[in-house]
């Protein structure tokens, strides 16, 4: 029987779909539902392994993230922000538009809520959506090949209780000098995300910034510091002290430790990624959702 001709009003014809790690009976269904949904409009369908394996497809079906950028229009990822942010690492160099479906709780990027998969994918598979650019941040140590983030690169101690102690140059001018257990360099994107923990700015994501922000530094007057997007940011650890203590962490997967003659350049990556929103995405609605700003305090009426 000859395959139906995919959908001519979608301006994606190609669909990759990119599963959370960890198989659970939430994420096949919600893998499964998508997968319906796209065959329905005659769309060609591509998964990641585990998605893959959760929907039964064929193995020539199936595809590592980073190949999906060579045959694929868009990506779909199936998890939360961290299935996201893998994907984005992974889909960085080729241009493809990503697309979130949110599993998880506090989802800042996967927006795409899994019970309402259909009502709101069909408007984007016609085309109404929003798009946002966001950068990525790449980070050498010692002249290695960089390590992608679109949240954050951290610089921090590893089994030791002790602080640590960085250099911080800012294109190539010295900035500062800090104890403590690390520091946080984040994106507008990441700055929701750990830097919000250790008491950075909340950045707009159309910005063209970096924060910088210290973990539980030693000195009151060591503050969170945004320079521009496109600084060129060093740091360094005390060797003579510090040497297999420090580890650097990109996005929280990739580590690597800074050895005595190391230090870490950051950078803005030369490749943004491209998200796709609901029409009417509205930035401060997720803000005030997930971080609950449209609440009052118990027992204070409102104004």
């Amino acid at each position: 029987m000859k395959a139906a001709a995919p959908s001519l009003q979608c301006p994606f014809q190609t669909i990759g779909v990119i599963a959370k790690q960890g198989e659970t009976a939430k994420t096949r269904l919600a893998i499964q539902h998508l997968a319906s949904c796209l065959r329905q409009r005659r769309l060609r369908v591509r998964f990641d392994p585990l998605a893959a394996a959760l929907v039964g497809a064929p193995e020539d079906l199936a595809l590592e993230p980073a190949a999906m950028g060579q045959i694929c229009d868009l990506a779909i990822t199936v998890g939360g922000d961290g299935t996201l942010l893998g994907a984005a690492r992974a889909l960085a160099d080729s241009g493809i538009p990503l697309l979130g479906i949110n599993l998880g709780r506090l989802g800042f990027l996967a927006d795409l809520p899994t019970q309402a998969i259909e009502t709101c994918l069909a408007p984007i598979l016609a085309g109404e959506f929003d798009a946002e650019e966001r950068f990525l941040l790449a980070a050498r140590v010692n002249g290695d090949p960089p390590l992608l983030a679109l949240n954050d690169v951290v610089i921090h101690k590893w089994n030791t209780a002790r602080m640590i102690e960085l250099e911080t140059l800012i294109d190539g001018i010295f900035a500062n000098r800090q104890r403590g257990d690390g520091i946080i360099v984040a994106t507008p994107t990441g700055s929701t995300a750990y830097a919000l923990s250790g008491g950075g700015p909340l950045i707009h994501p159309a910005l063209d910034a970096i924060a910088l922000v210290p973990i539980c530094p030693h000195t009151l007057s060591n503050r969170p510091l945004v320079v521009g997007g496109h600084s060129h940011i060093e740091i360094r650890a005390d060797s003579a002290h510090d040497q297999g203590h420090v580890i650097v962490t990109c996005d929280g997967q990739a580590d690597v430790f800074l050895t005595a003659e190391s230090s870490v350049q950051i950078e803005r990556a030369p490749h943004p990624i491209r998200l796709l929103h609901p029409k009417g995405h509205d930035h401060f609605q997720i803000l005030r959702a997930k971080l609950g700003w449209a609440g009052h305090p118990a027992g204070l009426n409102a104004v």
